[in-house]
């Protein structure tokens, strides 16, 4: 059981959110009793994932990794938030089924030390499942496939960028997003019945992104001096990534050099 008094203070919410969502108490604590019992399973998918993927990084073109399941507040908090941004897209949404609407009950982060490794990660992903455009989902209930033994991509993959940035991503490859401050790839799989976040970021978008997660957004995205300070944050986070790729370049240039006078 989850005290309402105590949701709704933690997450900065108020009475009338439920009621604009649409929602009713006694069917999000059923999520969150269906959740909790469908938890440790997802422990457990998440913990395959990454052995059979993920544990071998430089085969999975990555740094390092981390895995996570949703906190049982954090997922009554979204849904609440997603039924008022989008009620017609969550509109049928409860305690039997939302496992199929949400597809970050199981999250993972790949971690690069440089932005132009997320091509190593990309062909990887996509290689060791299948990854056929006729299979990206739609509708979240229609297009739900129950078969747990089915692996595949179940989103066109996607990058979030912020205007400006280098232009090293393939619009062939991945869906490109521009505009917000936001920096991230992000794959859906389908993994053993249930749906896998990966989200992919550099050392130092991750640093920023915790941080703004942690102080910021969702629940205090409307304080302007928070935000600013978290813009500011963003930009110093993206102008580190720039120079760590001048390294690498001036070194790798350097070598060549070398390389050719021998």
């Amino acid at each position: 059981m989850i005290d309402k008094k105590e949701f709704l203070k933690k997450y900065n919410m108020e009475e009338r959110d439920i009621e604009e969502a649409k929602l009713t108490w006694e069917e999000l604590e059923r999520i969150y009793d269906s959740y909790c019992r469908l938890e440790p399973k997802l422990r457990e998918i998440s913990k395959d994932f990454v052995d059979d993927y993920l544990y071998d990084i430089e085969k999975a073109g990555i740094h390092s990794y981390r895995y996570r399941t949703k906190d049982p507040g954090h997922l009554l908090e979204k849904i609440i938030r997603k039924r008022k941004e989008e009620y017609q897209k969550y509109r049928s949404i409860n305690h039997e089924n939302f496992y199929m609407y949400l597809t970050d009950l199981i999250g993972i982060r790949v971690l690069f030390l440089y932005r132009e490794d997320w091509i190593h990660f990309h062909n990887y992903i996509t290689t060791v499942f299948e990854n056929n455009p006729d299979l990206y989902m739609k509708d979240r209930l229609e297009d739900f496939d129950p078969d747990p033994d089915h692996y595949y991509v179940a989103e066109r993959p996607k990058v979030y960028k912020r205007s400006g940035d280098s232009r090293i991503y393939d619009e062939n490859l991945i869906e490109i997003r521009s505009g917000g401050i936001y920096r991230s790839l992000h794959y859906i799989i389908k993994y053993k019945g249930y749906y896998v976040e990966i989200q992919g970021r550099t050392l130092f978008e991750e640093g920023w992104s915790e941080v703004d997660h942690d102080i910021v957004y969702p629940y205090y995205k409307n304080d302007e001096m928070l935000k600013d300070f978290s813009t500011l944050l963003n930009r110093l986070s993206g102008m580190a990534d720039e120079m760590s790729s001048y390294f690498r370049r001036m070194t790798e240039q350097r070598e060549k050099k070398e390389n050719q006078k021998d």
